[in-house]
């Protein structure tokens, strides 16, 4: 099982959409769900490349704590399931 935490998602959605935008993250845009949002996608077009099946799972809640400890009060955002066809 892979983990993947996305550390700079606001400089990420920032760098997309300017200035202006960068204002409203956090009142209009939730930077860390457009960025996971476009990582499934991403994720699920190359595993269906390499004819990997999979459950991708986009979550909000849990926290890396150091090195060897994941805190994890979970809510799934979004979930994608690839099979190959």
């Amino acid at each position: 099982m892979l983990i993947i935490e996305v550390t700079n998602a606001r400089e990420v959605v920032r760098q997309r959409i300017g200035r202006l935008g960068g204002r409203l993250i956090g009142k209009v845009v939730d930077a860390e769900a457009q960025v996971e949002k476009a990582l499934m996608q991403e994720l699920e077009s190359a595993f269906r490349d390499f004819g990997i099946e999979a459950r991708i799972y986009s979550v909000d809640g849990p926290q890396m704590l150091g090195r060897s400890h994941l805190e994890i009060p979970l809510q799934v955002r979004e979930e994608r399931q690839v099979k190959q066809s």
